[in-house]
């Protein structure tokens, strides 16, 4: 069997139009799913990227792996303290155990170098960094993707893994490709009352400062504003993400048709997801991957497996998975063995009518400090450390009603929310005994918080004296009071 599995960053599926967006993003990935199958509550365990992709390689939390940030002690791999001539990690990982199976493996990204990640690429027979750490565009991914189907694609089984970067910032599609999506509004829940509320409040790559911690929009970023005052300016912000996943899906059809010329399709496994989704408004945060919830971390899958999703055309499938549930599906669908150490559950099953997983624990530690619990159409989320944004310490979702995230029900709905802490500390209570620094979230608390918002970084001292020199003092005398700590409870 030949695998094509491309990993798009920053790609959330509710801006796909298989999973029912208004604007036409997606055409080749909707014409797949068409003809395969789609997962509509797949979640990466841990997020963003780099915790993202080591839960997603190694097949394990980041509570095992300890990477749950982008920097400091937990964005490094926890000592396992059994190495053998190879680590566990390096034997176990997913290219390794397809490499046992007898499947030639590749991949194409920039992303292990990008963040000095290259547990990622354990076990890979072959790689290849394109060099630009990200900034890639989806044509500058494909010439060496063409150049290496080319000249392997008619063989048996192979595992390419590719990434696409284009829906993330910045949003720099050549100019040459225009604004598919000029003509198209917005989704109505973006009003100027929400903007303009957003606006008096604060946080890095919130609707005042979309770029990051000023409003200072970057040559690089064609598309875009720096500040969303109104839905106009908001609209800007929306086209350029859109148009990043148009571009994507665009090259996504250039794979498709060459591997149609070689005469390999028919045979070919296509499989396309990403590493997180992307905020576009939800909790204040504008084209960033900042907090563990549905816009975070929730991620598309969309598949056409030849002897595994035959017969399935079409359908979707709702049950609770995490991002390494596909990972062991590829082991077990290449006729590999999975490792005692891996936490994926192959979604076999559930290709054959079974319900998922009953409930998810996700995590995020880069931006923020949080771990959330999602179950039924309930989201809820404990805030250990805000990193710059205003998040109290519960919030509760019903993500059937409110799928943006606009209504915190935590002093609402008690019952839902007990549940939540229930299963969150039975997870954590299963989790311990194989955590070997203990849970990894309080350890970034005490590095004085995530990477990207750390209590220490000049960042933060000079983003309180924006504050304060844009009429958000209030903001900033909190902050200096609170610092990473939620400033409420949420059960107000």
């Amino acid at each position: 069997m030949r695998v094509l599995y491309l990993d798009v960053d920053s790609l959330r599926p509710d801006h796909l139009g298989c999973y029912g967006y208004h604007r036409n993003t997606s055409p080749n990935l909707d014409a797949l799913a068409r003809t395969g199958v789609r997962f509509e509550n797949l979640y990466a365990t841990d997020t963003p990227c780099l915790p993202s992709r080591t839960a997603f390689f190694l097949g394990d939390f980041g509570t095992t792996t300890g990477v749950v940030n982008h920097g400091g002690r937990f964005a490094d791999l926890a000592p396992t303290g059994d190495r053998d001539f190879r680590s566990t990690h390096g034997a176990n990982a997913l290219a390794a155990v397809l490499r046992r199976a007898g499947v030639s493996t590749c991949s194409i990204s920039p992303f292990p170098f990008r963040h000095t990640a290259y547990q990622v690429w354990y076990g890979f027979e072959e790689t290849h960094d394109t060099g630009k750490g990200g900034l890639e565009n989806a044509d500058e991914m494909w010439v060496p993707v063409e150049r290496w189907l080319r000249s392997n694609g008619e063989r048996d089984d192979w595992f390419l893994h590719v990434n696409f970067w284009d829906p993330h910032t910045p949003y720099d599609t050549p100019t040459e490709f225009g604004n598919p999506f000029e003509g198209d509004d917005i989704d109505p829940w973006i009003t100027d009352d929400v903007l303009a509320r957003q606006n008096e409040s604060f946080g890095p790559h919130s609707a005042a400062e979309v770029p990051g911690y000023d409003d200072r929009l970057p040559a690089r970023w064609r598309m875009g504003t720096g500040r969303l005052q109104n839905r106009a300016d908001a609209k800007l912000h929306m086209d350029g993400y859109d148009t990043g996943i148009r571009y994507a899906d665009a090259y996504l059809g250039r794979i498709l048709d060459l591997l149609d010329s070689l005469g390999v399709r028919d045979e070919t496994a296509i499989v396309v997801s990403a590493d997180h989704g992307e905020s576009q408004g939800e909790l204040n945060v504008w084209g960033d991957h900042q907090t563990a919830d549905q816009s975070c971390n929730r991620l598309p899958l969309v598949m056409v497996w030849p002897g595994v999703t035959d017969g399935l055309a079409g359908r979707a499938f709702s049950g609770l998975h995490y991002h390494f549930d596909l990972a062991a599906s590829f082991v077990e669908w290449l006729g590999g063995s999975l490792p005692e150490t891996h936490q994926g559950v192959p979604l076999t099953e559930t290709l054959r009518g079974g319900p998922g997983r009953p409930y998810l624990v996700l995590s995020h530690g880069a931006w923020s400090c949080q771990r959330s619990v999602r179950w039924g159409n309930w989201l809820f989320c404990r805030t250990y450390h805000t990193g710059l944004k205003d998040l109290p310490t519960w919030m509760l979702f019903d993500l059937e009603a409110d799928p943006h995230e606009t209504t915190n029900l935590a002093g609402k709905r008690r019952e839902a929310m007990g549940e939540g802490l229930r299963l969150m500390d039975k997870w954590l209570g299963d989790q311990m005994p194989r955590a070997p620094r203990g849970d990894p979230l309080w350890g970034v608390v005490q590095e004085d918080g995530p990477l990207h918002a750390n209590e220490r970084s000049p960042e933060w001292a000079a983003y309180l004296d924006r504050l304060r020199h844009t009429g958000r003092a209030y903001h900033a005398d909190r902050l200096a009071t609170f610092g990473g700590r939620p400033m409420r409870s949420g059960l107000e």
